[in-house]
């Protein structure tokens, strides 16, 4: 007869003293079920530390690689459960709230090491020394927050085992209704949730957690496979939170450090002379998850890698998460960082940006995140090293949309041309399993074209429209749209092996300036001709760019330049010379999509119709 109520709940008392690992591996999915299913809401309550509606994906993210872990455990005991548990949560935790939950799990796991089976006080000792972790882990810790009910459940936990109960299922019964207390107690202890009307989001979330475990341990299998039961119904929901986040720490900024030995107070001290906010800190001595918000990430990443290799780069800009979260509007849209698209634009439109990698010999950036325009032609001009681009993982697309799609009811990627890039894959990957909910389109362009593209969609999306009248719109949009450049230095080209050595020194004598097109119906790059390196170059260049265009057609355009601002002038006014009525802003930089193959000098042009205004 087996000796665990959490496998058969039908046992009487004195058999529900401990469970094994198979049992609570089955516990904890089902507590990370809970916390999937409730991911939405706890996005749109979350408004502390800021209103940016991404905890429900942060923890959802954080757990749902934990849960896959564990689905792939068979025979381990229950040490070996909490110590996979913690690694992957460290690995995988996202926002302040995965990162707390991440230490948190790391301190329950130590004291467990070898525990083949788990029983009361050493739970609650253990979820003590997790409590007391979870704490230490962040730079300022507050009561009201998630943190309050992880205290509350570790207090009870503690008063049952002192008190003898026996009964591990009782116990865990009466810690999580103390939690429930805790969590119902969140808004008194914080101003802004009061003001909200809302519990704190972390906070609910582990409480979703205990919950989930909770049904298993009561009823068994069935709980584990079963629907949530819904959020009690004073929970307030928020619906139109102002956006107030520090313009200084706008970046939401996470990594991992490894390193033989982590001198953590170290570490703390140069973060702290940082200037950043909501740090968190959360790992071991051999691998430390950090989370900061900040105004450079670069300056983040720069720190920690005095003390080890940093890995897993990640920044969210959390102004833009507030404007997706509370704009009004059935589609959000989401575009890679290829595109090229005007500051005015990412400010006031609801775009979300995925950033592509920047890989310079064992150093790797995130695109217009950690690396700017000016530090990376910087390091095209003089790294040693081949300047290459990656496509960003599917996580980070997926984690996107899943955060997007719990404010709006359809997300469109607008994606760099599949010909040129794995990155239009990367999101179709991470769309795949999502309801059909997000849906992907390849512009068949990049640079100044895709961002074109993707700048009319999130203004239509601004507008009310939904996703089918959007992708209406871009493939008649599409065949019309294209990006054009000139090149006025192969090395890049070269270096990277995409044209032969001899190209370079040749071009170089003879004053040779390539000129290039992206787009049309192929998405591919297409050789356009060749200019001489004169004066004229840029009027002449836009004279082969608009030959055979309708002049009928009102126009949008775009000029970047790879370090080369007085060129890009010259194409812009030679363009609104030669296209009267176009609407071209001011010339900007283009990014590392163009830059890392078209290299420092190049000029860059976009052009695209524009359509008659939809009829209301």
């Amino acid at each position: 007869m087996p000796s665990s109520a959490i496998e058969n709940p039908g046992l009487s008392p004195r058999h529900h003293r401990d469970a094994d690992g198979r049992t609570l591996k089955q516990a904890l999915i089902a507590g990370i079920g809970r916390v999937l299913a409730e991911r939405d809401l706890l996005n749109r309550i979350n408004v502390f530390p800021v209103p940016d509606g991404d905890t429900g994906s942060n923890l959802g993210f954080t757990l749902a690689s934990v849960r896959n872990a564990l689905r792939g455990m068979s025979g381990a005991h229950a040490g070996a459960i909490f110590q996979r548990m913690a690694s992957e949560a460290i690995d995988g935790a996202r926002g302040n709230s995965g990162a707390i939950l991440a230490q948190f799990l790391q301190g329950v796991s130590e004291p467990l090491a070898g525990q083949r089976r788990l029983g009361l006080c050493p739970l609650a000792a253990a979820v003590d020394i997790g409590a007391l972790q979870a704490r230490q882990a962040i730079a300022e810790p507050r009561e009201g927050t998630m943190l309050s009910v992880i205290g509350a459940f570790s207090r009870s936990l503690r008063q049952a085992c002192d008190q003898g109960v026996e009964d591990l299922r009782t116990a865990f019964a009466r810690a999580l209704a103390a939690s429930r207390e805790a969590l119902a107690d969140t808004p008194k202890q914080l101003a802004v949730l009061r003001k909200a009307g809302v519990v704190d989001a972390g906070a609910q979330g582990f409480l979703h957690l205990l919950e989930g475990i909770n049904d298993y341990i009561q009823r068994g299998r069935v709980a584990a496979h079963g629907e949530a039961q819904p959020v009690a119904a004073d929970v307030g929901v928020m619906v139109g939170s102002e956006i107030d986040t520090d313009p200084t720490h706008r970046w939401c900024t996470e990594c991992v450090l490894s390193a033989s030995s982590i001198d953590r107070a170290q570490v703390r001290l140069a973060l702290d002379a940082l200037g950043g906010s909501s740090l968190v800190m959360a790992g071991t001595r051999e691998k430390l998850r950090v989370h900061m918000h900040i105004d450079e990430p670069a300056r983040l990443f720069d720190a920690l890698s005095r003390f080890g290799e940093v890995r897993a780069r990640k920044a969210d800009d959390m102004l833009a998460q507030q404007r997706s979260a509370h704009v009004s509007g059935k589609v959000a849209v989401v575009v890679d960082s290829a595109a090229d698209i005007t500051a005015e634009a990412l400010e006031t439109l609801p775009l979300q940006v995925v950033p592509v990698r920047i890989n310079v010999g064992a150093q790797d950036f995130l695109d217009k995140v950690s690396l700017s325009a000016d530090a990376f032609y910087a390091l095209l001009r003089t790294s040693e090293h081949t300047v290459r681009t990656s496509q960003p993982p599917p996580g980070d697309f997926r984690r996107l949309f899943e955060f997007l799609l719990s404010h709006h009811e359809e997300v469109l990627y607008v994606g760099v041309s599949r010909a040129i890039s794995g990155t239009l894959q990367a999101g179709e990957s991470a769309a795949s399993g999502l309801d059909r909910r997000v849906h992907v389109f390849d512009t068949a362009n990049v640079s100044g074209g895709q961002g074109l593209l993707a700048r009319h969609a999130a203004e239509r999306a601004a507008a009310g429209a939904d996703a089918a009248t959007i992708i209406a719109e871009l493939e008649a949009l599409r065949a019309r749209t294209a990006t054009f450049a000139y090149v006025r230095d192969l090395t890049s080209a070269v270096r990277g092996g995409r044209i032969p050595a001899w190209a370079l020194p040749i071009t170089r004598w003879l004053g040779l300036v390539p000129l290039a097109r992206i787009g049309a119906r192929d998405g591919r790059l297409h050789v356009l001709g060749i200019g001489l390196d004169r004066r004229e170059l840029p009027r002449r260049f836009v004279v082969r760019c608009l030959r055979g265009i309708d002049r009928t057609t009102a126009w949008r355009g775009q000029v970047m330049h790879c370090d080369n601002p007085d060129e890009a002038e010259r194409v812009r006014a030679a363009l609104v010379a030669q296209l009267p009525g176009v609407e071209c802003p001011p010339v900007f930089d283009a990014g590392s999509a163009i830059g890392a193959h078209a290299g420092a000098g190049a000029v860059v042009l976009a052009l695209m119709p524009k359509l008659p205004p939809s009829p209301r």
